[in-house]
Protein backbone atom coordinates (compact mmCIF):
# COMPACT_ATOMS: atom_id res chain seq x y z
CA UNK A 1 0.00 0.00 0.00
CA UNK A 2 0.88 3.75 -0.65
CA UNK A 3 1.16 6.34 1.99
CA UNK A 4 0.40 10.54 1.96
CA UNK A 5 0.80 11.67 5.53
CA UNK A 6 0.70 15.51 5.36
CA UNK A 7 0.03 18.17 7.93
CA UNK A 8 2.42 16.80 10.39
CA UNK A 9 5.83 17.76 11.90
CA UNK A 10 8.26 16.43 10.00
CA UNK A 11 11.29 16.18 11.85
CA UNK A 12 14.11 14.46 9.11
CA UNK A 13 16.81 14.55 11.56
CA UNK A 14 19.03 14.91 8.99
CA UNK A 15 18.57 18.94 9.41
CA UNK A 16 15.24 19.68 7.66
CA UNK A 17 12.17 20.61 9.43
CA UNK A 18 8.62 21.44 7.90
CA UNK A 19 6.02 22.48 9.90
CA UNK A 20 2.45 21.36 8.41
CA UNK A 21 4.61 19.06 6.25
CA UNK A 22 4.40 15.71 4.30
CA UNK A 23 5.69 12.36 3.19
CA UNK A 24 4.85 10.34 0.31
CA UNK A 25 5.43 6.58 0.44
CA UNK A 26 5.50 4.13 -2.30
CA UNK A 27 5.44 0.30 -1.23
CA UNK A 28 8.23 0.71 1.48
CA UNK A 29 10.37 3.22 -0.01
CA UNK A 30 10.15 7.28 1.18
CA UNK A 31 9.81 9.16 -2.48
CA UNK A 32 8.69 12.66 -1.24
CA UNK A 33 9.24 14.76 2.22
CA UNK A 34 8.40 18.25 2.22
CA UNK A 35 6.18 21.34 2.95
CA UNK A 36 2.93 21.78 3.13
CA UNK A 37 0.45 19.31 1.16
CA UNK A 38 1.57 16.31 -0.91
CA UNK A 39 1.63 15.72 -4.42
CA UNK A 40 -1.06 13.41 -5.37
CA UNK A 41 -0.93 10.53 -7.53
CA UNK A 42 -2.51 7.31 -7.83
CA UNK A 43 -4.60 6.32 -4.69
CA UNK A 44 -3.10 6.07 -2.11
CA UNK A 45 -3.67 6.02 1.90
CA UNK A 46 -3.97 9.74 3.22
CA UNK A 47 -3.07 9.78 6.71
CA UNK A 48 -4.25 13.25 8.27
CA UNK A 49 -0.93 14.34 10.58
CA UNK A 50 -2.19 17.69 12.26
CA UNK A 51 -1.47 18.06 15.49
CA UNK A 52 1.39 15.25 15.38
CA UNK A 53 5.20 14.87 15.19
CA UNK A 54 6.67 12.75 12.45
CA UNK A 55 9.90 11.28 12.98
CA UNK A 56 11.82 8.40 11.42
CA UNK A 57 11.85 5.12 13.16
CA UNK A 58 13.97 3.98 16.13
CA UNK A 59 16.61 2.32 16.19
CA UNK A 60 17.15 -0.47 19.17
CA UNK A 61 21.05 -1.32 19.36
CA UNK A 62 20.77 -3.74 22.22
CA UNK A 63 18.77 -5.99 23.75
CA UNK A 64 17.88 -9.61 25.17
CA UNK A 65 14.51 -10.29 24.20
CA UNK A 66 14.31 -13.36 26.52
CA UNK A 67 14.29 -11.23 28.97
CA UNK A 68 11.12 -10.17 28.77
CA UNK A 69 9.73 -12.88 30.69
CA UNK A 70 12.20 -12.87 33.96
CA UNK A 71 11.24 -9.37 34.58
CA UNK A 72 11.15 -8.09 38.79
CA UNK A 73 14.10 -10.25 39.86
CA UNK A 74 16.90 -9.03 41.72
CA UNK A 75 15.88 -5.63 41.60
CA UNK A 76 18.31 -3.87 44.11
CA UNK A 77 21.72 -5.56 43.11
CA UNK A 78 24.93 -5.06 40.99
CA UNK A 79 25.49 -6.73 37.72
CA UNK A 80 27.38 -9.33 39.21
CA UNK A 81 24.36 -10.43 41.63
CA UNK A 82 22.01 -9.79 38.75
CA UNK A 83 23.63 -12.26 36.95
CA UNK A 84 24.28 -14.59 39.26
CA UNK A 85 20.35 -14.51 40.75
CA UNK A 86 19.03 -14.61 36.91
CA UNK A 87 21.06 -17.35 35.17
CA UNK A 88 19.52 -20.35 36.58
CA UNK A 89 16.31 -19.21 35.72
CA UNK A 90 17.83 -18.19 31.87
CA UNK A 91 19.04 -21.67 31.66
CA UNK A 92 15.15 -23.17 31.55
CA UNK A 93 14.87 -21.28 28.59
CA UNK A 94 13.51 -23.24 25.70
CA UNK A 95 12.01 -22.56 21.89
CA UNK A 96 8.53 -21.44 23.82
CA UNK A 97 9.79 -19.58 26.12
CA UNK A 98 11.99 -17.25 23.35
CA UNK A 99 9.72 -16.82 21.20
CA UNK A 100 7.02 -15.55 23.64
CA UNK A 101 9.72 -13.33 25.37
CA UNK A 102 10.91 -12.05 22.15
CA UNK A 103 7.38 -11.07 20.91
CA UNK A 104 6.33 -9.25 24.13
CA UNK A 105 9.36 -7.42 24.35
CA UNK A 106 9.31 -6.25 20.18
CA UNK A 107 5.56 -5.87 20.71
CA UNK A 108 6.33 -3.18 23.55
CA UNK A 109 9.17 -1.97 21.44
CA UNK A 110 6.80 -1.01 18.77
CA UNK A 111 4.65 0.84 20.62
CA UNK A 112 7.46 2.85 21.79
CA UNK A 113 8.56 3.86 18.40
CA UNK A 114 11.10 1.21 17.73
CA UNK A 115 11.05 -0.01 13.84
CA UNK A 116 14.82 -1.61 13.79
CA UNK A 117 15.55 -3.68 16.47
CA UNK A 118 19.00 -5.82 17.37
CA UNK A 119 19.42 -8.48 20.04
CA UNK A 120 22.28 -10.19 21.93
CA UNK A 121 21.17 -13.96 22.62
CA UNK A 122 23.54 -15.33 24.20
CA UNK A 123 21.59 -18.32 26.31
CA UNK A 124 21.37 -21.56 24.60
CA UNK A 125 20.46 -24.57 26.75
CA UNK A 126 21.61 -27.59 25.73
CA UNK A 127 17.80 -28.51 25.71
CA UNK A 128 16.09 -25.78 24.61
CA UNK A 129 16.01 -26.29 20.75
CA UNK A 130 16.46 -23.59 18.69
CA UNK A 131 16.32 -20.84 20.33
CA UNK A 132 17.91 -18.36 17.98
CA UNK A 133 15.19 -19.17 15.01
CA UNK A 134 12.36 -18.47 17.63
CA UNK A 135 13.04 -14.76 18.30
CA UNK A 136 13.53 -14.40 14.69
CA UNK A 137 10.28 -15.87 13.81
CA UNK A 138 9.18 -13.38 16.83
CA UNK A 139 10.43 -10.85 14.93
CA UNK A 140 8.62 -12.06 11.69
CA UNK A 141 5.25 -11.80 13.39
CA UNK A 142 5.85 -8.42 15.19
CA UNK A 143 7.22 -7.55 11.68
CA UNK A 144 10.23 -5.24 13.28
CA UNK A 145 13.38 -4.96 11.44
CA UNK A 146 15.27 -7.25 12.89
CA UNK A 147 19.40 -7.86 13.68
CA UNK A 148 20.02 -10.71 15.92
CA UNK A 149 23.17 -11.44 16.99
CA UNK A 150 24.45 -15.02 17.94
CA UNK A 151 26.00 -14.51 21.03
CA UNK A 152 28.30 -17.11 23.04
CA UNK A 153 29.62 -17.83 26.31
CA UNK A 154 32.68 -20.76 26.81
CA UNK A 155 33.76 -19.02 30.26
CA UNK A 156 32.44 -20.90 32.85
CA UNK A 157 33.29 -20.88 37.03
CA UNK A 158 35.46 -23.83 36.97
CA UNK A 159 37.53 -21.63 34.84
CA UNK A 160 37.29 -18.33 36.26
CA UNK A 161 34.26 -17.02 34.70
CA UNK A 162 31.08 -15.46 36.13
CA UNK A 163 28.24 -17.97 33.90
CA UNK A 164 27.55 -21.72 35.82
CA UNK A 165 29.32 -24.56 33.60
CA UNK A 166 25.98 -25.43 32.65
CA UNK A 167 25.21 -22.59 30.35
CA UNK A 168 28.26 -22.22 28.38
CA UNK A 169 29.19 -24.15 24.91
CA UNK A 170 32.30 -25.77 23.59
CA UNK A 171 34.07 -22.99 22.03
CA UNK A 172 34.07 -25.14 18.37
CA UNK A 173 30.55 -25.91 18.51
CA UNK A 174 29.91 -22.02 19.07
CA UNK A 175 31.69 -21.30 16.00
CA UNK A 176 29.92 -24.22 13.77
CA UNK A 177 26.52 -22.31 15.28
CA UNK A 178 28.32 -19.00 14.48
CA UNK A 179 28.76 -19.56 11.07
CA UNK A 180 25.52 -21.74 10.76
CA UNK A 181 23.32 -18.92 11.47
CA UNK A 182 24.42 -16.33 9.27
CA UNK A 183 24.51 -18.98 6.45
CA UNK A 184 20.79 -19.47 7.33
CA UNK A 185 19.46 -16.12 8.21
CA UNK A 186 21.79 -12.94 7.38
CA UNK A 187 20.15 -11.33 4.16
CA UNK A 188 22.43 -8.65 2.89
CA UNK A 189 20.21 -7.55 0.59
CA UNK A 190 19.05 -3.99 -0.15
CA UNK A 191 16.26 -2.97 2.28
CA UNK A 192 16.74 -6.28 4.37
CA UNK A 193 14.42 -6.99 7.03
CA UNK A 194 17.07 -9.48 8.76
CA UNK A 195 20.54 -8.85 9.28
CA UNK A 196 22.79 -11.44 11.82
CA UNK A 197 26.03 -10.31 13.82
CA UNK A 198 28.28 -12.44 15.82
CA UNK A 199 27.90 -11.54 19.61
CA UNK A 200 30.28 -13.46 22.15
CA UNK A 201 28.94 -11.94 25.53
CA UNK A 202 31.44 -10.04 27.45
CA UNK A 203 34.80 -10.48 29.16
CA UNK A 204 34.43 -12.38 32.16
CA UNK A 205 31.84 -15.39 30.60
CA UNK A 206 33.92 -15.59 27.17
CA UNK A 207 37.57 -16.79 26.70
CA UNK A 208 40.02 -14.58 24.17
CA UNK A 209 40.47 -17.30 22.09
CA UNK A 210 36.70 -17.25 20.54
CA UNK A 211 36.75 -13.53 21.13
CA UNK A 212 39.84 -13.59 18.73
CA UNK A 213 38.24 -16.26 16.45
CA UNK A 214 34.94 -15.16 16.19
CA UNK A 215 36.51 -11.70 14.95
CA UNK A 216 38.28 -13.75 12.29
CA UNK A 217 34.99 -15.18 11.75
CA UNK A 218 32.83 -12.42 11.25
CA UNK A 219 35.23 -11.16 9.27
CA UNK A 220 35.40 -13.78 6.69
CA UNK A 221 31.80 -13.92 6.61
CA UNK A 222 30.68 -9.61 6.09
CA UNK A 223 28.95 -9.34 9.25
CA UNK A 224 29.32 -7.23 11.97
CA UNK A 225 30.45 -7.67 15.83
CA UNK A 226 29.09 -6.76 19.00
CA UNK A 227 30.08 -7.36 23.07
CA UNK A 228 29.18 -5.98 26.79
CA UNK A 229 31.95 -4.02 27.23
CA UNK A 230 32.95 -1.42 30.26
CA UNK A 231 29.76 -1.82 32.23
CA UNK A 232 30.49 -1.51 35.66
CA UNK A 233 33.87 -0.79 37.90
CA UNK A 234 33.64 -4.96 38.83
CA UNK A 235 34.47 -5.92 34.80
CA UNK A 236 37.61 -3.19 35.13
CA UNK A 237 38.92 -4.67 38.03
CA UNK A 238 38.16 -8.03 36.23
CA UNK A 239 40.26 -7.70 33.33
CA UNK A 240 42.89 -5.92 35.19
CA UNK A 241 43.21 -9.03 37.73
CA UNK A 242 43.06 -11.55 34.71
CA UNK A 243 44.62 -9.72 32.05
CA UNK A 244 46.56 -6.77 33.19
CA UNK A 245 44.70 -4.50 31.00
CA UNK A 246 41.77 -2.18 30.81
CA UNK A 247 38.49 -3.94 29.14
CA UNK A 248 39.17 -2.18 25.95
CA UNK A 249 43.16 -3.02 26.05
CA UNK A 250 42.09 -6.40 26.44
CA UNK A 251 39.50 -6.13 23.08
CA UNK A 252 41.22 -4.24 21.06
CA UNK A 253 44.16 -6.87 21.07
CA UNK A 254 41.62 -9.61 19.73
CA UNK A 255 40.32 -7.75 16.76
CA UNK A 256 37.34 -5.30 18.34
CA UNK A 257 37.72 -2.22 17.19
CA UNK A 258 36.75 -0.83 14.11
CA UNK A 259 33.62 0.50 12.21
CA UNK A 260 32.36 -2.94 12.33
CA UNK A 261 32.01 -3.62 15.92
CA UNK A 262 29.65 -2.17 18.60
CA UNK A 263 30.15 -2.20 22.45
CA UNK A 264 27.11 -2.39 24.58
CA UNK A 265 27.25 0.19 27.54
CA UNK A 266 30.86 1.75 27.67
CA UNK A 267 30.26 3.43 30.71
CA UNK A 268 33.51 3.24 32.41
CA UNK A 269 36.22 4.60 29.93
CA UNK A 270 39.04 7.58 30.30
CA UNK A 271 39.82 9.71 27.93
CA UNK A 272 42.24 7.60 26.10
CA UNK A 273 39.59 4.76 25.58
CA UNK A 274 36.78 7.32 24.55
CA UNK A 275 39.20 8.42 22.05
CA UNK A 276 40.50 4.65 20.79
CA UNK A 277 36.77 4.26 20.58
CA UNK A 278 36.10 7.12 18.22
CA UNK A 279 39.66 7.34 16.20
CA UNK A 280 38.70 3.78 15.16
CA UNK A 281 34.90 4.55 14.41
CA UNK A 282 33.64 1.99 16.87
CA UNK A 283 29.91 2.09 17.94
CA UNK A 284 28.75 2.25 21.16
CA UNK A 285 24.87 1.19 22.17
CA UNK A 286 24.34 3.67 25.14
CA UNK A 287 21.69 2.00 27.60
CA UNK A 288 20.69 4.63 30.73
CA UNK A 289 18.09 2.83 31.91
CA UNK A 290 19.35 -0.37 32.70
CA UNK A 291 22.83 1.27 33.66
CA UNK A 292 20.78 3.53 36.19
CA UNK A 293 18.66 0.33 37.01
CA UNK A 294 21.87 -1.75 37.85
CA UNK A 295 23.86 1.24 39.57
CA UNK A 296 26.52 1.19 36.93
CA UNK A 297 27.38 5.06 36.18
CA UNK A 298 26.56 6.81 33.31
CA UNK A 299 28.37 6.70 30.11
CA UNK A 300 29.83 10.12 28.22
CA UNK A 301 27.89 10.07 25.27
CA UNK A 302 28.71 13.31 24.65
CA UNK A 303 32.88 12.96 24.61
CA UNK A 304 32.02 9.87 22.83
CA UNK A 305 30.26 11.61 20.14
CA UNK A 306 33.01 14.68 19.88
CA UNK A 307 35.58 11.70 19.55
CA UNK A 308 34.19 10.56 16.66
CA UNK A 309 32.49 7.47 17.38
CA UNK A 310 28.99 6.06 16.97
CA UNK A 311 26.59 6.46 19.33
CA UNK A 312 22.80 4.80 19.69
CA UNK A 313 20.26 3.62 22.27
CA UNK A 314 19.70 0.34 23.42
CA UNK A 315 16.90 -0.74 26.11
CA UNK A 316 19.03 -3.63 27.31
CA UNK A 317 17.18 -7.01 28.66
CA UNK A 318 13.85 -6.56 30.65
CA UNK A 319 15.72 -7.93 32.81
CA UNK A 320 17.15 -5.09 34.00
CA UNK A 321 14.66 -1.78 32.17
CA UNK A 322 11.50 -3.91 32.91
CA UNK A 323 9.85 -0.70 31.28
CA UNK A 324 11.64 -1.97 27.53
CA UNK A 325 10.67 1.87 25.92
CA UNK A 326 13.36 3.45 23.66
CA UNK A 327 11.04 6.32 23.81
CA UNK A 328 11.92 6.30 27.42
CA UNK A 329 15.93 6.15 26.77
CA UNK A 330 15.53 9.18 24.65
CA UNK A 331 14.47 10.90 27.48
CA UNK A 332 16.89 9.48 30.13
CA UNK A 333 20.33 9.83 27.19
CA UNK A 334 19.06 13.31 27.37
CA UNK A 335 18.78 14.16 31.04
CA UNK A 336 21.68 11.77 32.47
CA UNK A 337 23.86 13.72 30.23
CA UNK A 338 22.53 16.65 31.19
CA UNK A 339 22.72 15.86 35.03
CA UNK A 340 26.75 15.31 34.53
CA UNK A 341 28.02 17.49 31.58
CA UNK A 342 25.23 20.64 31.69
CA UNK A 343 22.42 21.48 29.91
CA UNK A 344 24.57 21.65 26.79
CA UNK A 345 26.06 18.47 26.81
CA UNK A 346 22.85 17.03 24.45
CA UNK A 347 20.12 19.13 23.05
CA UNK A 348 16.11 17.34 22.24
CA UNK A 349 17.64 17.00 18.79
CA UNK A 350 20.91 15.21 19.29
CA UNK A 351 18.84 12.73 21.59
CA UNK A 352 15.94 11.93 18.98
CA UNK A 353 19.70 11.77 16.93
CA UNK A 354 21.09 8.88 19.03
CA UNK A 355 17.45 7.24 18.51
CA UNK A 356 17.67 6.94 14.78
CA UNK A 357 20.62 8.22 12.63
CA UNK A 358 22.97 7.72 15.72
CA UNK A 359 21.45 3.65 15.91
CA UNK A 360 21.41 3.66 12.14
CA UNK A 361 25.39 3.81 12.17
CA UNK A 362 25.95 1.51 14.97
CA UNK A 363 24.28 -1.25 12.88
CA UNK A 364 25.75 0.37 9.86
CA UNK A 365 22.47 1.17 7.86
CA UNK A 366 22.61 4.92 7.30
CA UNK A 367 21.85 4.54 3.84
CA UNK A 368 18.68 2.96 4.06
CA UNK A 369 17.48 4.14 7.70
CA UNK A 370 17.21 6.44 10.64
CA UNK A 371 16.29 9.70 8.64
CA UNK A 372 13.23 10.63 6.53
CA UNK A 373 14.53 11.45 3.26
CA UNK A 374 14.25 10.09 -0.31
CA UNK A 375 15.11 6.75 -1.55
CA UNK A 376 14.98 5.47 2.26
CA UNK A 377 13.18 2.70 3.97
CA UNK A 378 9.71 3.84 4.99
CA UNK A 379 10.21 3.07 8.61
CA UNK A 380 8.22 5.98 10.21
CA UNK A 381 6.40 7.13 13.65
CA UNK A 382 4.05 9.66 13.85
CA UNK A 383 3.45 11.07 17.69
CA UNK A 384 0.35 12.85 18.47
CA UNK A 385 0.84 15.60 20.11
CA UNK A 386 -2.20 17.59 20.45
CA UNK A 387 -3.33 16.31 23.74
CA UNK A 388 -3.37 18.16 27.08
CA UNK A 389 0.09 16.69 27.60
CA UNK A 390 1.53 18.29 25.02
CA UNK A 391 -1.06 20.51 23.30
CA UNK A 392 0.67 23.64 24.38
CA UNK A 393 4.67 23.09 24.43
CA UNK A 394 6.66 25.35 22.41
CA UNK A 395 8.90 22.76 20.23
CA UNK A 396 7.14 19.64 19.25
CA UNK A 397 10.59 17.79 19.49
CA UNK A 398 10.96 18.48 23.08
CA UNK A 399 7.30 17.40 23.42
CA UNK A 400 8.42 13.87 22.66
CA UNK A 401 11.76 14.51 24.38
CA UNK A 402 11.34 15.94 27.55
CA UNK A 403 7.81 15.51 27.82
CA UNK A 404 5.13 12.26 29.11
CA UNK A 405 5.28 9.39 26.69
CA UNK A 406 2.89 10.44 24.00
CA UNK A 407 0.04 8.11 21.87
CA UNK A 408 1.75 6.50 19.21
CA UNK A 409 -0.70 7.72 16.24
CA UNK A 410 0.93 5.26 13.94
CA UNK A 411 4.41 3.16 12.95
CA UNK A 412 5.61 2.09 9.78
CA UNK A 413 7.99 -0.62 9.19
CA UNK A 414 8.92 -0.93 5.59
CA UNK A 415 6.22 0.62 4.57
CA UNK A 416 3.81 -1.98 6.55
CA UNK A 417 1.60 -0.54 9.80
CA UNK A 418 2.57 -2.06 12.71
CA UNK A 419 0.82 0.19 15.24
CA UNK A 420 -2.05 1.89 14.97
CA UNK A 421 -3.33 4.85 17.59
CA UNK A 422 -1.33 2.99 20.55
CA UNK A 423 -2.50 -0.63 19.00
CA UNK A 424 -0.58 -3.05 17.79
CA UNK A 425 -1.93 -4.65 14.39
CA UNK A 426 0.26 -7.96 14.00
CA UNK A 427 0.19 -9.84 17.15
CA UNK A 428 -2.74 -9.55 20.04
CA UNK A 429 -0.98 -8.36 23.05
CA UNK A 430 -3.58 -9.50 25.75
CA UNK A 431 -3.07 -13.11 25.00
CA UNK A 432 0.33 -12.33 24.42
CA UNK A 433 0.54 -10.88 28.11
CA UNK A 434 -1.23 -14.16 29.51
CA UNK A 435 1.26 -16.27 28.14
CA UNK A 436 4.43 -14.43 29.27
CA UNK A 437 3.14 -14.35 32.82
CA UNK A 438 2.61 -18.34 32.18
CA UNK A 439 6.24 -18.85 30.60
CA UNK A 440 7.49 -16.55 34.02
CA UNK A 441 5.95 -18.70 36.56
CA UNK A 442 7.22 -21.75 34.53
CA UNK A 443 10.71 -20.62 34.41
CA UNK A 444 10.75 -19.77 38.05
CA UNK A 445 9.41 -23.07 38.81
CA UNK A 446 11.74 -24.77 36.83
CA UNK A 447 14.94 -23.04 38.38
Amino acid sequence: MDFVIEGAHVVTVTGGEFAGGHVVVEGNRITTVGAGPAPRTGDPAVIDGRGCLLTPGFVNTHNHLYQWVTRGLAVDSTLFEWLTTLYPVWAGIDEHAVHTAASGALAQLALTGCTTASDHHYVFPREGGDVFAAEIRAAQDVGLRFHPCRGSMDLGRRDGGLPPDHVVEDRDAILTASADAVARWHDPSPGSMLQVALAPCSPFSVTGELMRLSAELARELGVHLHTHLAETLDEGQFCHERFGCSPLEYVEGLGWTGDDVWFAHAVHLDDAAVKKIGDTRTGVAHCPSSNARLGAGIARTRSLRDAGARVGLGVDGAASNEAGSLLEEVRHALLFARATGGPTALTVRDALELATMGGAAVLGRTGEIGSIEVGKLADLALWRLDGPAHADVADPVAALVLGAPPPLELLLVNGAPVVERDRVLTVDTDALARECAAVHHALLQKA
